[in-house]
């Protein structure tokens, strides 16, 4: 039962990862603090992956499923 919800929860991520190749964040860094005044940017950070991540983890879910499946027949 837990290697195939393990299967299950890998083949939706790599699906995502496959859908989805990065993402960014955005955080506020501070440039000046002067007294009262104080003046902030916001920088991006992007994340970006290989799809053949997606394709590695999908197959490692399928695979899972399998294996799974025979030790339960």
């Amino acid at each position: 039962m837990k290697s195939k919800t393990i299967g299950i929860i890998l083949i939706v991520l790599g699906v995502l990862m496959l859908l989805y190749n990065s993402f960014n964040f955005t955080t506020t860094e501070k440039v000046v603090d002067i007294g009262p005044i104080e003046i902030n940017k916001e920088v991006n950070h992007p994340i970006a992956w290989s799809p053949i991540i997606g394709i590695v983890l999908a197959v490692g879910g399928v695979v899972l499923l399998v294996v799974g499946n025979k030790k339960n027949a």
